[in-house]
């Protein structure tokens, strides 16, 4: 067998090889295709309410192995235990909140009209590839798959190839909490191949987690095939810290939003725009804060920062770093590999950060933060939306009134006021300009992959 025609695990942590996993044979992934159809089938017409029950005892699954599915992610893809361990009882209470409100989502709504009468019902599409990322192995398929479901749809997930130990134990959970076999199924092939897979008549609609140019090219794609997409495609969000802010918290919650999961998230702090006469304090604590992060063995709990998932990406941080310091940027902390085994890269802050600089510019994937100094809140904005990305946004001030007037100026598909960008499913999750378009979680996340019916009944 061809290397091309395997996935190798390998602990970011050890440089070791957990496992290989042989691909699909085109004979293989026509299974999985022919399975998601033939449940789809079954599900369909299954009620709502039954189909909340059987993702609420996928939950419970996931709560009940929580030390199986976190170690297979911390072994995996580097993320620190404890944070492993707070992803897969996410997941679990996301399967358990549209257990219990995602029925009334999908019920029929009743409309007024002139004469007779009329609702809309909301009925599912057919089979949903969703193509995944690494950096939340479970939450990521989780975000996309459960709404999916509930919707009556199946769920066909393409993992990234370094974590697909954490999807196969995903898609044990979901056959074991009584889905028909096949509704949600792992497509283990290369990427090569997924153009063919979203050809497949079968195949109704597509969701997207990844960079820019793989959404567009599935995009591209769908839309040619009039097929419906979600694009979540990552993010450079601003962390804006007013003069009137509360630092201690902002400061806390800062390096939290920057290095959480070894500093690859995509809704996540990347930018931090400081009003000028608190950010010699604020930098000056930051800088301490992230000097004291405890890098390590991510299974050992006193580990704060793990290894970057894979080595290119950490190669690919390093190309940014380099080049923001030849243009100007002024180091304060980090900014080189670590000399020892693993993929890990040393905690990073710039300051003097401007437009034009690879961090400043492009979404950075690793732990390194970019500080700019502004003089108001008009300047912070204005610098917030120079960025292609849009997904999220952090806003730090005491004055409410302000950040609910500033929010609306601010071209992102989130704006969190004295806190950190999260994603929970009571509120959708999405974004504008490059970071994709289409929303996920809530009842939006519901309704993307629905046929909106509309059932007019004159009188007679």
């Amino acid at each position: 067998m061809r290397a091309s025609d395997q996935a190798i695990s390998i602990n970011p942590y050890t440089e070791e090889t957990i496992e290989t996993f042989s691909d699909l044979s085109d004979n293989g992934a026509e299974q999985v295709l022919a399975a998601a159809a033939r449940a789809f089938g079954s599900w369909k017409t299954m009620p709502v309410a039954r189909r909340a029950e059987i993702i609420r005892k996928a939950g419970a699954l996931l709560r009940h192995n929580v030390d199986k599915f976190a170690k297979a992610i911390t072994l995996e893809m580097g993320k620190t235990i404890g944070e492993a361990e707070a992803e897969v009882l996410k997941c679990a209470a996301q399967c358990e909140w549209y257990a219990d409100n995602g029925p009334a989502m999908l019920a029929d709504r009743p409309m007024p009209v002139e004469s007779g009468a009329a609702y809309i019902s909301y009925l599912p599409l057919g089979p949903v590839l969703g193509v995944m990322p690494w950096n939340f192995p479970l939450w990521q398929a989780i975000r996309a798959a459960v709404p999916i479901l509930l919707a009556g749809n199946a769920f066909i997930l393409k993992p990234a190839r370094n974590v697909l130990r954490s999807a196969f134990n995903l898609e044990d959970a979901f056959r074991e909490s009584g889905m028909p076999g096949g509704l949600f199924s792992v497509l283990n092939i290369s990427q090569d191949k997924i153009s063919g897979v979203i050809a497949d008549r079968r195949v109704a609609a597509v969701t997207v987690t990844a960079g820019v140019r793989a959404g567009a090219a599935v995009a591209s794609q769908a839309s040619a095939l009039l097929k419906k997409s979600v694009l979540e495609l990552g993010g450079s969000d601003a962390f804006i810290v007013l003069k009137d802010a509360d630092l201690d918290r902002a400061v806390s919650v800062g390096i939290k939003a920057r290095f959480q999961n070894n500093g690859q998230v995509c809704i996540a702090a990347k930018r931090f725009i400081l009003e000028k006469p608190i950010a010699a304090e604020f930098t000056e604590r930051f800088v301490e804060g992230v000097r004291a992060l405890k890098l390590g063995d991510p299974l050992d709990r006193a580990t704060r920062l793990g290894p970057m998932a894979r080595a290119d990406l950490r190669d690919g941080l390093h190309k940014q770093v380099e080049e923001s310091k030849h243009t100007g940027a002024r180091l304060l902390a980090g900014g080189n590999y670590v000399e020892s085994k693993g993929y890990f890269y040393q905690p990073t802050i710039f300051d003097g950060v401007t437009p034009g600089m690879p961090i400043f510019d492009e979404e950075t994937f690793g732990p390194c933060a970019a500080l700019t100094l502004v003089n108001d809140l008009d300047e912070a904005i204005a610098l917030t939306n120079q960025s292609e990305y849009g997904l999220s946004s952090n806003l730090w001030t005491n004055d409410l009134d302000l950040a609910a007037k500033a929010a609306r100026r601010i071209e992102a598909g989130g704006v969190f006021v004295n806190g950190f960008s999260a994603t929970d499913p009571r509120v959708p999750i999405g974004g504008v300009k490059l970071s994709g378009y289409g929303r996920e979680l809530s009842s939006f996340g519901v309704t993307e992959f629905a046929n909106i019916q509309t059932v007019w009944r004159e009188r007679a």
